[in-house]
């Protein structure tokens, strides 16, 4: 791909590598230097030439007020934000000589790289960066911050097998949305929802809250937070018992059966209506519902793996299509993460072998943080706001308010976690670099090229890592350092080398098989051994401690009755372009909950447990079902007037499999404030 830089007026092709399931193709308009506006294209025909209102907005985060543009070296305390500019060479130099003094002192373990990188493609994230910390031998980072309990199940029982295309939504008889809200995130699936409603389908949509698409659902199961698990069984026990499963299909292309109905057969609707806080009709209306459709689609999100029973809610929830028989046909099935729709390796351009060193859980970095045996020295965080995105949100402050511990931030912008930086390096949005990048939704690959110079002195995080591989001396010949030499690597691990790069250089994107939308059981398989799908996976069974399905209860207490989600809302990705709003996001509860606590709509309240305060407005809204309410995740300090965000209140407890984050089993209390 070439170089070039477009001239100003250019329209400019682009790829969005944001953490969103669509892999939108974007039109750049560009003038006078500068990233005018950022609109969608055609290249990829799922996302149907618009995109979400986020990103329309990304000229500012490119241009902005908090954009990094020199790197900083900070003067005053941690967390006040004083710094310095100095030169790109007493930075690098200062941070690989910490990186090279400390590891010689006390060991590569020292140190411990933090990132997430779910906005950034293959050339930004585990290239020069993983082969940076794995040759010092640092502390390893276990990502699980988010999607790590969906992933271990949908990885045990069929390896990660490609799910239904959304183009495909519109041939569905019944659509089941099950923790998930497009509105909010993944705007793209919306149009064939409304397509397959149009012709006739039924919409089902599990989540606590009453959003916009549920309020258009023809059924809206309000479950309690962390209850998922006990309704998809009950579906499941009943499936079986009616003799509505497929018993022809489970014993052709599934192992487990037998036991999984064995494990469902004690959640009558009775008890699972009781535990989810739903009506007991409802739940058998769902089930005859999903028995009765075909095709059925399920789109299982990232919601309902918030709990200490997040990998087993997923598990049942992706057994659903097998028990029921709704695989093996257009527009039925399951769709989940689809980014192992590509046989890509996305380590391959590491080129170095992973250490056996420490691994630390991304949810115990506060933890971690503060532990005096074998401490962190270094932190070098990037592609992540951690401050704002990580449970324990005290612990993690605590930790980054340590005077001996050595911080680097690598981000485009002034985050609340660079406040606490020692060494604060400049790196591109996606708009100023070359980048590769493939969809979880959309089953896409695409690749970008810049639309405009880096802005300041702003680096490439292949690049930064490449230069500090050589200023630590771990640097070898034959390193692929550049994003053409990534890329290419990349692209040739994958046996579809050669038809991938035809497709980008001809149609600007590329398709697994050249199949934009496969049909599970059809043309796309469980990926394992037998291509049989696993519904009581022996590597989840061990890793589970009371066995896959076990449900466990998080009640609320006297104290602190009430559950607290943190959901998407439609202004931020997670805690991406959260500069950019000014306004207070309030806390939302039920009409019953505020009543009971005298508490009027757009009034100051405290939300606290024994964890900490968020403080902050108050919203009562009748979306909210009593005892739950919902504070959105992704918030800055200055979005609240207490500086703290949800993440304060939520635990640092881990999900049943996946050793995920438990951000829904926060349980609160909601007072005015005095």
């Amino acid at each position: 791909m070439s170089e070039r830089l477009p001239a100003a007026g250019e329209h400019v092709p682009g790829v969005c590598p944001l953490d969103c399931p669509d892999a939108c193709s974007l039109d750049v308009t560009v003038s006078e230097g500068r990233v005018t506006a950022v609109g969608g294209s055609h290249v990829n025909p799922v996302t149907e030439g618009y995109i979400c209102s986020k990103v329309r907005r990304y000229p500012e985060v490119v241009h902005g007020e908090r954009r990094v543009r020199f790197p900083r070296l900070r003067v005053g305390k941690k967390g006040e934000g004083k710094f310095r500019q100095i030169g790109w060479d007493e930075a690098l130099d200062l941070v690989a000589r910490k990186m090279r003094e400390i590891r010689d002192a006390h060991g590569g373990e020292a140190i411990l790289p933090v990132s997430y990188g779910g906005s950034n493609g293959y050339v930004s994230q585990d290239t020069t960066d993983t082969r940076l910390f794995w040759r010092l031998k640092a502390s390893r980072l276990a990502r699980n911050v988010c999607a790590a309990p969906s992933g271990a199940a949908a990885t045990g029982m069929t390896g990660k097998m490609t799910g239904v295309a959304m183009q495909d939504y519109v041939h569905a008889k019944l659509v089941v949305m099950w923790g998930v809200n497009p509105p909010a995130s993944g705007i793209h699936i919306l149009p064939y929802v409304q397509e397959a409603v149009r012709r006739g389908a039924k919409l089902v949509v599990v989540d606590p809250r009453r959003t916009k698409l549920a309020e258009k659902a023809d059924l809206h199961l309000a479950v309690r937070p962390g209850t998922d698990l006990p309704v998809a069984l009950s579906i499941i026990r009943w499936l079986f018992e009616s003799g509505k499963a497929d018993r022809e299909f489970l014993a052709k292309h599934t192992t487990g059966a037998e036991e999984l109905e064995r494990r469902a057969s004690v959640w009558t609707f009775a008890r699972a209506a009781a535990e989810a806080r739903v009506s007991e009709a409802d739940l058998e209306r769902f089930a005859r519902m999903y028995a009765d459709a075909r095709p059925a689609v399920m789109r299982c999100g990232w919601g309902l793996e918030r709990n200490v029973n997040g990998g087993s809610a997923v598990a049942a929830v992706l057994a659903l299509p097998a028990v029921a028989g709704k695989f093996g046909v257009r527009g039925g099935g399951y769709t989940m993460s689809n980014s192992k729709a590509f046989d890509i390796d996305a380590l391959a351009a590491v080129s170095a072998t992973e250490p056996s060193t420490r691994l630390v859980n991304m949810n115990l970095v506060g933890e971690t943080l503060l532990a005096r045996e074998n401490p962190i020295r270094l932190l070098f965080v990037y592609n992540c706001n951690a401050l704002q995105t990580l449970p324990a949100q005290a612990k993690v402050r605590r930790g980054l308010e340590r005077e001996d511990l050595f911080t680097v931030v690598f981000d485009p912008v002034l985050t609340d976690t660079a406040l606490y930086a020692d060494v604060v390096l400049p790196a591109t949005t996606f708009l100023e670099r070359e980048e590769m990048s493939r969809g979880y939704g959309a089953i896409a690959l695409q690749r970008g090229r810049p639309a405009i110079p880096p802005v300041g002195e702003s680096r490439p995080n292949h690049e930064v890592f490449a230069e500090l591989c050589r200023r630590t001396g771990v640097a070898q010949p034959g390193d692929p350092e550049t994003a053409e030499a990534i890329v290419a690597t990349l692209l040739g691990s994958s046996r579809e080398r050669d038809a991938l790069v035809r497709a980008l250089e001809t149609k600007g994107v590329a398709h697994p098989n050249g199949v934009a939308a496969p049909v599970q059981f059809v043309d796309a398989f469980p990926k394992t051994p037998d291509r049989r799908m696993r519904l009581v996976p022996e590597d989840l069974e061990k890793e589970a401690s009371a066995g896959l399905y076990a449900y466990r209860s998080v009640p609320g207490t006297s104290e602190f009755p009430l559950a607290l989600v943190s959901p998407s809302n439609d202004k931020m990705i997670s805690s991406s372009l959260g500069e950019l709003y000014d306004e207070q996001f309030p806390v939302e509860i039920s009409p019953s909950d505020a009543v009971a606590r005298g508490i009027a709509d757009g009034d100051t309240v405290r939300v606290w447990n024994g964890q900490g305060e968020v403080r902050c407005k108050a919203h009562v809204s009748d979306a909210l079902t009593p005892g739950v309410a919902s504070l959105s995740k992704g918030l800055w300090s200055h979005h609240t007037l207490s500086g703290t965000s949800a993440n304060t209140l939520a635990p640092d407890t881990l999900t049943d499999v996946g050793a995920g984050a438990c951000f829904n089993d926060a349980r609160v209390q909601v007072e005015r404030a005095r």
